[in-house]
């Protein structure tokens, strides 16, 4: 394991540790059947039937995959 050959300083182990922040995820809103729907951007949706079942994967309006 590697050993530091100096003492970091208060300053320069907080700056350090302040880039490790963790962000909010990027949400879209979308609206489906009266409900709004936030999803992740970029990413292939589940299209359930009325009953809440699982039908297939949608992405940009098409059919991806089955589920």
């Amino acid at each position: 394991m590697a050993v530091p050959k100096r003492k970091m300083s208060r300053s320069n182990t907080r700056h350090r540790r302040s880039a490790w922040k963790a962000e909010a995820p990027k949400l879209v809103k979308t609206v489906e059947n009266g409900r709004t729907v936030y999803s992740l951007p970029h990413r292939a949706r589940v299209v359930e039937d009325s009953q809440g079942t699982p039908l297939f994967l949608e992405y940009k309006g098409r059919k991806v995959a089955d589920v």
